[in-house]
């Protein structure tokens, strides 16, 4: 089962004295059911477009959404009470206690208060509960909108960057809240950021946008193969005259971290046969692997 499915949306802002912007131009867009699944692209590729359109904050133009199985935005209200969503900085009283600030929400949303003091479990902020929000450290402050949106015992959760202006510490703690709420049954976790390396280390799907169009989509690990890859890195005691004669050869050589790194090589076996020709030996010859950040960088250049 798909909890969001997306057909030909299309989006197009219109503002006066400036041309029209196209954000979304013909998404197609699967997301099926469990996991944390990533939602990448660079910015103005219709990201947020998308997740405002899915919440009803926006209208498309063209085009069709699902959230779990119900259209949107017409039967959105038949849904949303298992929906959770966090957009952006969540804002509450600052100095109001967590527990108290999710207890309103609670109170307003009709959840018993209970699931309160289960929420805060959950984001591991019980044993700072007590501590007025304006104290809160910003990781702990979206450790508790992500509580917010928790509330519900939502079956889909939807978050726009939730690691945005984040230090360290705090894209650590998110990064762990993440991967334990993917690993829930009967949730899934729809996850917008920009944080490429983080996102391949939380979710087991992606989808990559491109221009208001959907360019990759599948596990993680297909979208890494879909770009096999064909570098090499290669050391020996002369880097120098072992660029110059691998350029001469035909191959794309550049020099990094104290090592030549050659693009896009068919034949591993030719670079140690044109280098032993001329008297040179390697000391080191590896396969680059390939990264998500490359992969994503690649075919975002290719929409350009």
């Amino acid at each position: 089962m798909s909890v969001i499915e997306v057909r030909g949306l299309e989006k197009v802002y219109r503002r006066l004295r400036r041309p029209p912007e196209r954000a979304l131009d013909g998404l197609d867009l699967d997301v099926p059911e469990g996991g944390v699944f990533g939602f990448l692209g660079p910015n103005g590729s219709g990201k947020t477009t998308t997740i405002r359109g899915l919440l009803g904050l926006i209208r498309a133009d063209a085009g069709e959404m699902k959230l779990l199985g119900r259209r949107v935005p017409d039967d959105l209200s038949r849904v949303v009470s298992s929906v959770g969503a966090l957009v952006e900085t969540p804002q509450f009283f600052p100095t109001f206690s967590g527990r108290v600030n999710l207890g309103l929400l609670a109170r307003t949303a009709g959840v018993p208060p209970g699931r309160v003091d289960e929420c805060l479990e959950i984001v591991g902020l019980r044993d700072r509960a007590r501590d007025k929000y304006k104290g809160y450290s910003l990781g702990m402050k979206q450790r508790l909108g992500i509580a917010a949106a928790l509330l519900k015992k939502p079956r889909l959760l939807i978050l726009d960057e939730p690691s945005n202006g984040l230090d360290p510490a705090g894209i650590r703690e998110v990064r762990e809240l993440l991967k334990n709420l993917g690993g829930q049954p009967d949730t899934t976790v729809f996850l917008s950021s920009h944080l490429l390396g983080e996102v391949q280390q939380i979710c087991d799907r992606v989808a990559i946008l491109a221009r208001g169009r959907c360019v990759a989509s599948g596990q993680v690990s297909e979208v890494l193969a879909s770009r096999s890859p064909s570098w090499l890195r290669v050391r020996l005691d002369d880097l120098a005259s072992g660029g110059e004669v691998l350029t001469r050869a035909g191959f794309t050589v550049s020099q990094v971290d104290g090592a030549l790194r050659l693009d896009n090589v068919a034949e591993p076996a030719a670079v140690t046969r044109v280098l032993a020709e001329q008297g040179l030996y390697l000391s080191e010859l590896t396969p680059l692997g390939i990264d998500l950040e490359t992969v994503f960088l690649d075919l975002t250049k290719e929409q350009s």
